[in-house]
């Protein structure tokens, strides 16, 4: 064995995330090179939460290109949340092992260029695996595919998400596909490895095995500055769930639980739809199409943008054009009718009104009153749905919620007057 050869070795088991830092991922640290080599040499199970933006994602995508330089006959299964997850983590390992630096390492090793025998959105395969079975090295897939047939190495990769935080339904659906894949892809002499970021007490991270947890305030990755900045654009349950990998009461909300549509999302097609515009400042444009199918179900697609509403027009029209949506309101208070008047000359059929109602009354009304009715399209803004549960009489943000009252309030006509107030009613 020549020495290059061994010291690459050397360099590959001590300090393997030299790999993603030279091929750009120039942000990756000590801590980092610990998870990698857990993935990479560990014997157990491994189970790794960090909050957001700690890099486990990348982290992950370097384990899984040197997996298949290293250990070729490996058979991995990565799993994600959907198949569009499962594409983008596909095609960052697919670059790194098309790097000059991981071709630089295989002809080291094996004395030979590095080939694809097979890559696609789902599959890679080099010319490393000399083995006759079919598996591809690495396989893609979202934790809603069929695994009958499948064994080998497990990987899952934040397949607990905000909708297993809002929806009992989807907490069950992935608690039940886990313990399927946990207990029928894995065989002896592999191992699972799972990543993501609690959201729920009942969720499927409940179930993954020899957990190690890595908070905002033990990576290092986040200054007090870092922190600061993004406590205050979130919610306290939501900032304790996401940064602190901790989970704390949320008594003051009134939705805590959100349903999701399952059907085709051309179904709210020819509803009606809602603008409830920023104009500067810390205010959100937020946007809702609603379409009452009878009169137990309502079909809701919600979109949130942290900008002026003239940045976000152009992302309505289209959303207006593919929903074939009738008329758009808005309220005219506080721009005296401009946006009513903007939105008339595009050709827009559109409905202007006055607000008189209190917006938490009004809220705690219309949109408590049917919460049950409605069912989000997958399409929906995940900052939209977070803002309306972790709405509260006291929340920094409120206008998704209140977009989607008002356009409850409209195609439901509903003549209450009575709210959800800190004692039961108002």
């Amino acid at each position: 064995m020549s020495s290059s050869k061994q010291e690459l070795l050397n360099l590959l088991y001590d300090d393997p995330i030299q790999l993603g830092i030279w091929c750009g991922f120039n942000k990756l640290t000590e801590l980092h090179n610990g998870w990698l080599k857990e993935m990479l040499y560990g014997t157990e199970d491994f189970t790794l939460l960090a909050h957001r933006e700690s890099y486990k994602s990348t982290t992950l995508s370097v384990y899984l290109a040197l997996q298949i330089v290293l250990f070729p006959d490996r058979k991995c299964k990565l799993f994600r949340k959907s198949q569009t997850d499962v594409e983008a983590i596909i095609r960052q390992v697919h670059n790194l092992l098309d790097s000059g630096y991981f071709r630089y390492i295989v002809q080291v090793l094996y004395n030979r260029d590095l080939q694809f025998k097979k890559y696609t959105s789902a599959e890679i395969t080099t010319n490393l695996d000399d083995t006759v079975m079919g598996d591809p090295q690495l396989r893609g897939l979202s934790i809603s595919s069929s695994i009958t047939g499948l064994h080998g190495w497990v990987v899952t990769d934040d397949i607990v998400t905000f909708k297993d935080r809002y929806s009992r339904a989807e907490r069950e659906a992935t608690r039940a596909k886990y313990t399927d894949i946990a207990g029928n892809i894995a065989s002896r002499g592999t191992k699972i490895i799972n990543l993501g970021t609690p959201w729920h007490p009942e969720d499927a991270i409940t179930k993954m095995p020899n957990q190690h947890t890595y908070d905002c305030y033990s990576t290092g990755l986040m200054n007090k500055e870092d922190i600061q900045k993004v406590r205050s654009m979130m919610t306290a349950s939501e900032f304790a769930a996401n940064y602190e990998l901790r989970h704390i009461a949320s008594d003051a909300v009134l939705f805590k639980e959100a349903q999701f549509y399952s059907g085709d999302p051309s179904d709210i097609n020819n509803g009606q739809s809602h603008i409830d515009a920023a104009y500067g400042g810390e205010d959100y444009t937020a946007y809702t199409i609603m379409k009452k199918v009878d009169d137990d179900h309502i079909i809701a697609l919600g979109k949130l943008w942290h900008k002026h509403v003239d940045d976000c027009l152009i992302d309505i029209e289209n959303l207006q054009t593919e929903f074939m949506v009738g008329t758009v309101h808005c309220e005219d208070n506080a721009d005296k009718g401009y946006l009513k008047k903007d939105l008339k000359q595009r050709g827009w059929s559109v409905s202007g009104y006055h607000e008189s109602m209190n917006k938490y009354l009004k809220i705690s009304t219309y949109l408590y009153k049917h919460w049950k009715e409605i069912y989000w399209l997958e399409e929906t803004d995940p900052e939209y749905i977070r803002m309306v549960c972790d709405y509260s009489e006291d929340a920094a943000h409120d206008d998704a919620p209140d977009s989607a009252a008002s356009l409850v309030r409209i195609i439901c006509k509903v003549k209450s007057k009575k709210g959800i107030g800190r004692s039961g009613g108002l």
